[in-house]
């Protein structure tokens, strides 16, 4: 049985400060899946790219592997730019099942926690 993978994809910066949030949630969700892989991947200004970062999950015996946009929204990167990525990475690894979830701030329960936190920010 082969292992399922989680590529966190994010836009990228130029401060490498940036992807610090996206670093924490990768470690956490390392320590929720044990030897379950989780990598980070970019469209742009950072590295890996989405189709590195799947190459090299394929290669550490991945045969499916989920995608999650860490976007608040659906702009135009994931609408367009995203699904044109997932294509080429489907036709170089036919043998992989690749899913791409829904943009994180589209989840009803991320939504809830963001707005607690902006009602936790009234007292602080």
């Amino acid at each position: 049985m082969g292992k399922h993978g989680i590529i966190l994809f994010g836009h990228g910066a130029r401060d490498p400060q940036w992807a610090e949030p996206f670093e924490r949630l990768a470690s956490k969700l390392r320590a929720a899946r044990g030897d379950q892989p989780v990598a980070l991947a970019f469209l742009e200004l950072m590295s890996p790219d989405l189709p590195s970062a799947l190459a090299s999950q394929v290669a550490d015996g991945c045969n499916s592997i989920t995608v999650v946009p860490v976007f608040f929204g659906q702009g135009g990167h994931v609408r367009c730019d995203l699904p044109e990525v997932i294509e080429r990475c489907r036709e170089a690894n036919p043998d992989v099942a690749i899913h791409c979830a829904t943009a994180v701030g589209e989840d009803e329960a991320v939504l809830d926690t963001v707005a607690g936190y902006c009602l936790r920010q009234i007292h602080a």
